[in-house]
């Protein structure tokens, strides 16, 4: 399965790419079901890379369907993605749902 991540970076998009989390962040912890929500990946001294997601689209994943509402995906992502441990490359969240 083939799936293509668009993230906005200097006025263009860049295209993550399973191929490219592979080759840059191996090892890194993704979330299923959660593709379209991939801003990109990081590194950090002394950590692997790991994937950045953006807590607006996970957000919007969540709540897309209406079975949940805002408040209720906030909640389960603040529990149940944020708080979890999933590994030393555990993913990282752009907090961009602040500011919506």
């Amino acid at each position: 399965m083939k799936c293509f991540f668009l993230t906005f970076i200097k006025n263009s998009f860049m295209v993550v790419t399973d191929e490219l989390i592979n080759e840059y962040a191996e090892g890194a912890v993704l979330l299923t079901g959660m593709e379209t929500a991939i801003v990109g990946i990081t590194q950090e001294f002394g950590n692997g890379p790991r994937v950045l997601y953006s807590t607006q689209k996970i957000l919007e994943i969540l709540t897309d369907g209406g079975m949940v509402d805002y408040e209720e995906a906030l909640e389960y992502f603040h529990y149940n993605i944020l708080g979890g441990y999933f590994g030393e490359q555990n993913p990282i969240f752009l907090s961009d749902h602040l500011w919506d």
